[in-house]
Order: C-alpha cells, then structure tokens, then sequence
C-alpha cells in the first residue's frame, strides 16, 4: 500500500479517549535469580548485577524453585548447568512450568551440543559459556528483561481481550433482544473486526520475531516495541468499542466530546498501515497544519473514517482514496443541501449549520455508486458484495454515528467517476 502524507507540523496529545494498558518504553529494574551450586560464580554474578536489579541467590535448582514459587516477579534466572542435585537443563523445564514467560540464561564451563539443543528447546532465552564475559552477560539479561515484559505485555492484552469477550456474551444471555438490540450487537462484532485484525497481524510478527531470537536488542527491540504499542493501541480501542455500545443498550448517556482531527488522521493512517484490506491501494491522507478540533467522540469518528475508507478499498481492486479535512468559518449555502439521483444526505433534518463546522471528505477513483444502489447504502444488512464478502453494517454504522455526532453526511456518486462521501461535523472555535 502507498501511504503519502503532506509534511506535518509537530503533532499534539490526542483527547481521543482509549483505556491503554502501559507501553513499555525501556527497561525497568526487574528481579534476577541466580542459580549456581559455586559460590564463585553465584557472588561474581551478584557483584556485577546488584546495582541494577534486585537479587536472589539459590545455591542450588531446589533451592530456585521454592525461591521462584515465592518470588512470582522474578524476570530473569541465570543458572548454571551442572550442578549438585537437578541439573540446569531439568530447573529450567521446572520454572517454565511455574511461568512460562519467565526468561532463563544457562551458563556452562563443559558446552557441548547435545546440552545447548535441549537448553534451547525448553525455551532458554541464551546460553553462555563459563567464564562469562562482562558485557556479553550484561546484554544477555537486558534482552530477557525485555522479553519477558514484552511476554507479559501480550498476555495482558490477551487476557483483558478475553474479559470483553466474556462480558458481550453475558450481555447476550441477560438481555432479551428486539430487532434493534440484535443490530447493536451486529455493530459491535463488525467494529471490534477492525482492530481485533490489526492485533492478530501484529501478534503474530512479534510471536514469530520472539520465537526466532534468543537476545532481543537494537532495530529488533524497537520493532517489537512499536508492534507491543500498537497492540496494546488496539486492545484500548476494542475496549471503548464494547463499552459505547453496551452503554447503549443500557441507555447511557456519553459526555461531551472533542477530539483533534490532526490526531485522529495520523491514527487512521498507522490503523491502516497493516490492514489487510489496504493492501494494494493507493492511500492519501493529508496532514493539518494545526490543532482542528470537532465535537465527537474519537474512537466514534475513527469508526466513520475506518469503513468509508475500507468500503472504498472492496469496491474495486487498486482504488486509490483520498482524506482531507477543513475547518469552516462560516455557516453553509443552503444551496448545496439539494439532492438529486447522484446525491444523497444523512441526518439533514437534525443537522445545526453553525460555525464552525470541520469538514471531512473521503473519496475514490472507483467505479461509482449505481443510481438504483444508492438510496439504500445505508442500510443494516444491505450489501452488493457476494454472499460471504460483506456483512452490510459498515454504511449502517456510519449513519448512526453520524446522527449521534448531530453531523451530516453527503454522498456524491455516479458510475464512472467514483465516490465523494463529505461529513460535516460541529467544530470548536480556536483558542
């Protein structure tokens, strides 16, 4: 996918509203166990190490499974292989049944391959000859410490992911459904598709990329990083998906919203940038050179622009969109409010044309929009795709977050020449 964007002036903190887990952003001081039955090795270890991490000592593997069964935030074991008692190669199999995600370095005077290949398997993160190198040691631990955070990071996200699950389906047993409760819950399924894809993509590069390596530094880290951040992103956004929605049901009411459109676009254009239906089309956002503000709420507005914009994509292979975004001084002519067999309007009746208004148009070099077609695309459940391609609640979820916002939608169609669909969104004066 081509991805352009016009030069950006230094972006500003989004008040699009996501409950995030913690990104990891560096190392944090962890907690080290070392395993070794010399008391050499064990006192060299805890001299080189006792200024960066809290240390425990077991002087034998026993010894290191009760300390770990006591000491559940231990990071990082390093053990030695041969020792008195259970060997390194069975320790490590016994603490990854205690916690998988813990990280173990295996250290060893008598290297051979056979104790190197089992290491490995039982998931060691690296294996260092005795006598160990300083820095080389130093490294080994800062990576491991990375990873195991990174471990942690994703079964966090895992686990919080399965409680919304298990919250909808809840949901779905307690409350007897009429027609419109069952189409919210349709919305809901159809918007968590988006980023839950997003975190599958991600997930399985970082699970691929931590399976591959033994020692997680330099340009791997920062990938890993930037993949951990936008899952944890997405996790957030699956959450505040869930939750306006079964506020709905409940009859909540949302507070008032704001959110800056320049933020919003440089979301859109990260969310986009792995999206499976992406690839192969052009994509054209372009960046605003200052803070726009419009009066709806963020993850709402992502939601609008995230199935205009993939709705485009399936229209036609290779059909190129475009993003723009203006803010409007002035009230609109009531001359553009007229539709005809190419035009249509969303919410015009509730509409308050009212300065400021930020405008928003995304549009296509697709086919078009038949005329016969367009008075129903904002249907539920209305679809010209092939049984099985389209679910017909994209559009539907579109207009209904846009009566919500109390904008208007302008559709612009005709066969041959593509698609302009224009929001206009109640703004907020500069301050």
């Amino acid at each position: 996918m081509n991805l352009t964007a016009m030069p950006s002036a230094s972006t500003s903190v989004s008040p699009f509203e996501t409950r995030l887990l913690p990104v990891i952003n560096g190392p944090k001081r962890g907690t080290l166990l070392i395993v070794d039955d010399e008391e050499g090795p064990r006192q060299s270890l805890k001299i080189v190490f006792k200024g960066e991490y809290d240390i425990l000592i077991a002087k034998s593997g026993e010894e290191g499974i009760e300390l770990l069964r006591k000491n559940p935030q231990t990071d990082v074991v390093i053990s030695d292989i041969r020792m008195t008692g259970i060997s390194g190669i069975d320790l490590l199999a016994a603490l990854k049944k205690i916690d998988q995600d813990i990280q173990v370095i295996m250290l060893t005077a008598y290297e051979t391959i056979e104790t190197a290949r089992a290491a490995l398997r039982l998931g060691a993160s690296d294996y260092l000859n005795k006598p160990f190198d300083i820095p080389a040691i130093r490294s080994s631990v800062a990576g491991a410490l990375e990873k195991r955070q990174i471990a942690k990071q994703l079964r966090v996200n895992t686990e919080k992911l399965g409680g919304l699950q298990e919250q909808i389906q809840n949901e779905r047993i307690q409350t007897s459904m009429h027609r419109t409760q069952g189409e919210i819950y349709a919305s809901v399924i159809h918007d968590i598709n988006n980023p839950l894809t997003i975190i599958s993509c991600f997930s399985e590069m970082i699970n691929t990329c931590v399976g591959q390596l033994h020692q997680i530094e330099g340009e791997n880290l920062e990938t890993l990083r930037t993949h951990l951040a936008q899952i944890t992103a997405q996790v957030g956004k699956c959450h505040d998906i869930s939750h306006r929605y079964l506020g709905f049901l409940r009859q909540q009411k949302d507070d008032n919203f704001s959110v800056d459109i320049r933020q919003i676009f440089i979301d859109l254009r990260d969310l986009l940038k792995s999206h499976k239906e992406a690839q192969g089309h052009p994509l054209f956002i372009k960046d605003l050179e200052e803070d726009t503000y419009a009066q709806i709420n963020g993850t709402d507005l992502i939601q609008i622009l995230l199935n205009l914009i993939v709705n485009a994509f399936q229209s036609a292979p290779g059909t190129a969109v475009n993003v723009n975004a203006n803010r409007l001084d002035h009230a609109l002519d009531d001359n553009i409010f007229r539709e005809t067999a190419t035009r249509r309007f969303i919410n015009l009746e509730a509409f308050a044309n009212t300065a400021p208004l930020i405008e928003i148009t995304v549009s296509d070099n697709g086919s078009g929009i038949p005329a016969d077609v367009l008075p129903r695309i904002f249907e539920s459940f209305f679809t010209t795709k092939p049984m099985g391609k389209g679910t017909g609640l994209g559009l539907g979820i579109v207009e209904r977050l846009i009566r919500k916002a109390g904008g208007v939608l302008h559709v612009d169609s005709e066969m041959g020449r593509g698609t302009i669909f224009t929001i206009y969104l109640p703004g907020l004066a500069p301050v």
